[in-house]
């Protein structure tokens, strides 16, 4: 017995297909697929999300001293003349991050390595390049995802049926994180 379904597809059609189905299944929260399409996708996004989930709290909180250049009102930075030069102005702040011990930055480098990059546009500026940002997909699955199926033991993904497709009769469901 085969360790995965073809699809019909050559191998780079195939990985690409999944690693598409999988960042927007996880991005969205449901997609409309197939049904061979969906038993693929959930394999691989249980397993996305099975490492977040046991990676989530895998963090140390450090203090870190940084300079940043001050800014008057208009946000501009401000500037003093020393030896006949402009030079910006800089204050010490101290900031708080989160350091990833090398088990979670390894867990983080396999997801970036695996998701495609996703770009959301608000719906007033649709069709426009202004007001875009690009999502982090593995900042989401350790913020959002993972902390939600904390207590859960797999069976992240649900299918549901609804019926065959007009075109070809494939039967085709909807997979929805649970």
């Amino acid at each position: 017995m085969a360790k995965y379904r073809k699809l019909g597809r050559t191998s780079d059609q195939r990985k690409a297909l999944l690693r598409n189905q999988v960042t927007n299944l996880l991005y969205h929260g449901k997609i409309v697929t197939t049904e061979t399409k969906a038993k693929e996708i959930r394999k691989i996004a249980e397993s996305m999300i099975a490492l977040a989930v046991k990676e989530k709290d895998n963090f140390e909180t450090v203090t870190v001293t940084a300079k940043v250049a001050r800014k008057d009102a208009d946000g501009k930075r401000v500037k003093e003349v020393k030896d006949g030069k402009k030079v910006t102005v800089y204050d010490e702040v101290q900031k708080e991050i989160k350091k990833d011990l090398p088990s979670r930055l390894h867990a983080r480098r396999q997801m970036a390595s695996f998701f495609y990059p996703v770009t959301e546009v608000p719906k007033e500026a649709a069709g426009r390049k202004k007001h875009t940002k690009s999502i982090d997909m593995t900042e989401k699955m350790f913020s959002e995802i993972a902390p939600k199926y904390a207590d859960r033991n797999g069976g992240y993904t649900r299918i549901i049926k609804i019926g065959p497709r007009k075109g070809d009769a494939a039967m085709e469901v909807v997979i929805e994180l649970v």
